[in-house]
This record gives C-alpha cells, sequence and structure tokens, in this order.
C-alpha cells in the first residue's frame, strides 16, 4: 500500500474500494511503523493536542514570546455573532489563530506540517466537527488523509519555508485541510486530490517574510487566510468542480516556483512584510 504520488495513491484506492485515510494507515502499519493500536493511538494522541492547542488560548489569551501577538482568537470568539462569514469559518480562523499563539508561547503543538503553519488543519477539521458533530474516530481519518498529502509533498517536494517560500509551509497545510475536510464530508479520493490541488494552485508564490525572523507575524494571519482556501477549495471539489491540474503536477510547480525565489523571501526575514517601517519598528531593529 505504499505510493510515490498522488497518482499512485489515487490508483491504491480506486483498485482497493478504499479511502485515503484508510489506505494511509495501512501503509503506516505495513511500512512497521507501529501495531495497528499503536498508530491509532498516536493519532488520538495527535487530536489531543490539537484540540488543546485550539481552545486554550481563546479563552485565555497567551502572549507571544516576540510580544507581537497574543489575544486574536479570543476577539474572534467575541466577534462570532457578527461575523461575516458565518459560524464555521470564524471557528476556523479562530482555532487556527489560536494555534500560533500556543506555538508561539512554546506551547505543545502539533507540527501539520510545520510549526508556522500548524494552526490550518486542526482550525478547519475541529470547526467542521463542531458544526456537524462528527466523532473523533471520522476526525482522525480525515487526520491521517491530511498526512498523506503532507507525505507526498515531503517526499516529492518540500514544507519548508526555507526552501520553497511560505506557499511550501501554508500551501501544503492548506492542501492537507482541503484534503482532510472533503473526505470528512463524504467526499471521494479524487475529490479530497482536487481539493489539494486547488489550494495550492491559488497559494502559489505566497513568500515567506517572518517579521523580526520569528514565527509570529505574518504567520498567524497567514494561519487564518490558509484555513479559508482550504475551506474554498473543499466546496468547489464538493460541488463536482473537477481541478484542471492534478495535485503531482501542482506540488511539481509549487517546489519549481519556490527554488527560484529569492532567498530574501525565504524565511530570512531580508524582504516583504520583515523589511517594512512598522515591522522594523515593531521589533526595534532593521536590516
Amino acid at each position: 500500500m505504499d505510493f510515490n504520488n498522488a497518482k499512485g495513491l489515487l490508483e491504491l484506492c480506486d483498485n482497493n474500494n478504499l479511502s485515503i485515510s484508510e489506505v494511509m494507515k495501512i501503509r503506516e502499519f505495513e511500512e512497521g511503523i507501529s501495531s495497528k493500536e499503536e498508530i491509532k493511538n498516536k493519532m488520538k494522541r495527535v487530536l489531543e493536542i490539537m484540540r488543546d492547542s485550539a481552545t486554550m488560548p481563546v479563552n485565555t489569551p497567551i502572549k507571544s514570546m516576540g510580544g507581537l501577538i497574543g489575544g486574536e482568537a479570543g476577539k474572534l470568539n467575541k466577534y462570532r455573532e457578527k461575523s461575516i462569514g458565518g459560524v464555521l469559518l470564524n471557528k476556523a480562523i479562530m482555532y487556527a489563530m489560536a494555534v500560533l499563539e500556543c506555538n508561539a508561547s512554546m506551547g505543545l503543538i502539533v507540527a501539520a506540517p510545520t510549526a508556522g503553519s500548524s494552526g490550518v488543519v486542526p482550525g478547519l477539521i475541529l470547526a467542521i466537527q463542531d458544526e456537524y458533530s462528527f466523532s473523533d474516530e471520522k476526525v482522525m481519518d480525515a487526520l491521517f488523509t491530511a498526512g498523506a498529502i503532507g507525505y507526498l509533498a515531503m517526499r516529492n517536494a518540500t514544507v519548508a519555508g526555507a526552501v520553497g517560500g511560505c506557499q511550501a509551509e501554508m500551501g501544503v497545510a492548506a492542501s492537507m485541510a482541503a484534503a482532510g475536510a472533503v473526505e470528512l464530508m463524504g467526499g471521494s479520493p479524487r475529490q479530497c486530490l482536487d481539493a489539494a490541488s486547488t489550494v495550492l494552485m491559488n497559494m502559489l508564490g505566497l513568500v515567506c517574510d517572518p517579521v523580526g525572523g520569528l514565527v509570529e507575524y505574518p504567520c498567524q494571519n497567514r494561519n487564518a487566510s490558509g484555513v479559508a482556501n482550504a475551506l474554498v477549495a473543499a466546496e468547489l471539489s464538493l460541488s463536482g468542480i473537477k481541478q484542471l491540474i492534478p495535485f503531482d503536477e501542482m506540488l511539481d510547480t509549487m517546489y519549481k516556483i519556490g527554488k527560484r525565489m529569492p532567498v530574501e523571501l525565504r524565511e530570512t526575514a531580508l524582504g516583504g512584510c520583515a523589511v517594512t517601517p512598522s515591522a522594523c519598528d515593531a521589533c526595534k531593529k532593521c536590516m
């Protein structure tokens, strides 16, 4: 049940009438990584950490180590009744921003796939669980599907902002979230991969420009936008809108674009938002 690319993953799903999450669980077992029970228990722990990091900062604001963020999730929680995007989107971005508060204050998070993009997957998946009352078992299946997308990105491209810009971190995180959301809502494996491809397409070229070199700003805001991108892509795919460009091709395109980005726009804090006067003043330094 191992697969090298999305095409191979889809073939395994189609030939064996399995979901992406089922293929991923079998792959983990066949690789000898853990027993079936251990695999399940590890994912339970992942979900537990995700839920804690996404909810604790909502009621207990946490100031980041760099002092650039803190309290944003709580503000979104208070704003929910007035939200123009609806309860689900408000909750999703609230959870996503909360995870970044937790991360930036040295709290425990799940890097999905990185610390800087760790809010996107739990943000969307937990919000959907809240709104549709899915069981933890269903949510864990969505996380296995998300994991399959992350695995493909790490195997065939990159998830590092220093290598491919924020399109690699946030883009892959949102692709993971979109695929997981589609399976959670009853979509097919092909629809999951279509949603993942759509996200990457819509986030191509996103630079990595952390203010002060800290994983705080604009990282937190981009986790919120990553959730929105994932939700849009999932909606498109579930409605039956097909993606022209397969995930493998979109992933390769993202990787090539990332390698052509100047070093100033790949996590060095030497360009983009990081060198604006206001950002320099906020962190008391400027190149």
